[in-house]
């Protein structure tokens, strides 16, 4: 394994199930090559029991001994535990600490407190939303933490007994009783009124699963649960579907995962009783949480203050573009053409110019299609949804898609006309830029793109060896017509 590229590996054990990752490299961006799941249900009954269930335990040994071996072949250095609610609520999750660490010399086994818990899951939500703004509610098998997030930072971490197994035994599988009690656990948390019109952040395998249900019913382009964003009135219809229905209703949902059946309806009730609390304006779903936080916790802080999103664009250039000099040229090469452009929308332009040599190497058949596809649905979790289609759409025009392929669809879906005009353009001119220049910033050097007087005005530089071809006037043509502009080249 290059030494650049160093391994680390994380288990995440949970009150209901327990998560191996490996995450490669040290960039902003985690790089996970090997994630497993079990189920082990190690909380159940933990309730009425005050231990860790037998069955959980003698499984998670099994599975525990395969996660150590796995990261070791793969190279991961460090490997540590993380144990949550169940482990460390339990009479016996001492014992059962110490002997897995019998059995996994060398790994450490860190039980997390619930403030631990609550800002790694923090971390998580930052490490993919920077700007989060809002609540954070990560929610587990054993419990629920919740805390405030803004600025960068968080406060306020709560803890409490809210996790989809432990609120069903406590409420004796009664949905009427896990109302009542969730309102009462909520009540000792005062500043949830906070919350109000800013964003309820959701963490967790249970809220996930809600969010694939409602991707379901309404036909979502982008199954992507990550940055997955719903209205407050949307979010209080599902919770009250899910927490209402029986189970026969529930297993005939579209997108219903059968192993999260008997949990979804709490999980639906603590998240109907969070929006009537806290009027958030929208719930964002994040597939970043504990594991993420973990990972972002490890990093050296300057890649950690990195813009994830520009960190990912950065990526490509250097692992599927053929020079990386190129994107700072063609951001100073495009910018003539958005004047007064807001500070996002800038961000988004940069990370486009990023991107834009990533299908370099592609079959030129299906280049363009291969290039939307792999930014419309890359790993990188900087990326909001509507980030993804701009960037996708631009980079696949980029490439000479014809606009109205099918294959662009999803993305066009996700935006609106002004949105996917400015993909349209920027599409077009990265085309036209590297027509010019071959993907070399030596050369578009010599190439200069102004808007004087209603006119698009591209001047070449005859000590530059270029020339005003075919294809570069037509697509000179092309981006001008896009701008409502009229298209002039010379040679000065």
């Amino acid at each position: 394994m290059p030494q650049e590229r160093p391994r680390c590996a994380v288990v995440d054990l949970g009150s209901n199930s327990v998560r191996l990752v490996v995450y490669e490299g040290r960039a902003r961006n985690p790089v996970a090559i090997f994630n497993e799941k079990a189920v082990l249900r190690l909380g159940r009954g933990l309730q009425a029991t005050g231990r860790l269930h037998p069955d959980g335990m003698a499984r998670a040994f099994v599975v525990l001994a395969r996660y150590h071996a796995v990261a070791r072949a793969m190279g991961a250095a460090p490997i540590e535990v993380l144990a949550t609610a169940a482990v460390r609520d339990a009479a016996n999750g001492a014992a059962f600490v110490a002997d897995l660490g019998a059995r996994l010399p060398g790994v450490a086994i860190r039980v997390l407190s619930g403030t631990d818990e609550a800002d790694l899951a923090a971390r998580g939500v930052l490490c993919g939303i920077p700007d989060a703004d809002g609540v954070v509610a990560d929610i587990g098998g054993g419990s629920l933490e919740l805390l405030r997030i803004s600025g960068g930072g968080h406060a306020g971490a709560r803890t409490l007994g809210l996790g989809v197994i432990r609120l069903a035994e406590r409420a004796g599988n009664d949905p009427d009783r896990a109302r009542a009690i969730v309102d009462a656990d909520l009540d000792a948390v005062p500043w949830l009124g906070e919350m109000a019109e800013r964003d309820l952040y959701l963490v967790g395998g249970a809220w996930r699963a809600l969010a694939r249900v409602h991707m379901a019913q309404v036909a979502y382009p982008l199954r992507m649960v990550h940055q997955y964003t719903i209205g407050r009135e949307e979010a209080r219809e599902l919770a009250v579907m899910i927490a209402t229905a029986g189970r026969r209703a529930l297993e005939r949902l579209p997108g219903m995962p059968r192993r999260r059946i008997e949990d979804l309806p709490f999980a639906a009730t603590v998240l109907r009783r969070l929006l009537r609390l806290g009027a958030p304006r929208r719930v964002v779903f994040s597939a970043s949480g504990l594991r993420e936080g973990w990972y972002l916790s490890r990093i050296p802080p300057e890649i950690a203050a990195e813009d994830p999103l520009l960190a990912a664009g950065r990526h490509y250039a250097g692992f599927l573009g053929r020079d990386t000099e190129m994107p700072p040229a063609l951001i100073g090469w495009t910018a003539a053409l958005f004047p007064d452009e807001p500070s996002a929308a800038r961000r988004l332009r940069e990370a486009a110019c990023w991107m834009s040599d990533l299908g370099a190497r592609d079959h030129p058949e299906f280049r363009a299609e291969q290039a939307f596809l792999r930014v419309f649905r890359q790993p990188g979790i900087g990326l909001d949804h509507t980030a993804r289609a701009f960037l996708a759409l631009t980079i696949a025009l980029r490439y000479e898609a014809d606009p109205e392929m099918p294959f662009l669809r999803p993305a066009r879906t996700l935006l609106d006309v002004a949105a996917a005009h400015r993909a349209e353009v920027l599409g077009m001119a990265l085309r036209l830029a590297y027509s010019l220049s071959a993907g070399t910033p030596e050369l578009l050097a010599g190439v200069a793109l102004r808007v004087e007087d209603g006119r698009l005005a591209l001047r070449l530089d005859p000590a530059a060896g270029l020339f005003e071809g075919d294809s570069v006037i037509r697509r000179l043509d092309r981006l001008a017509q896009a701008m409502g502009l009229e298209p002039v080249a010379s040679v000065e």
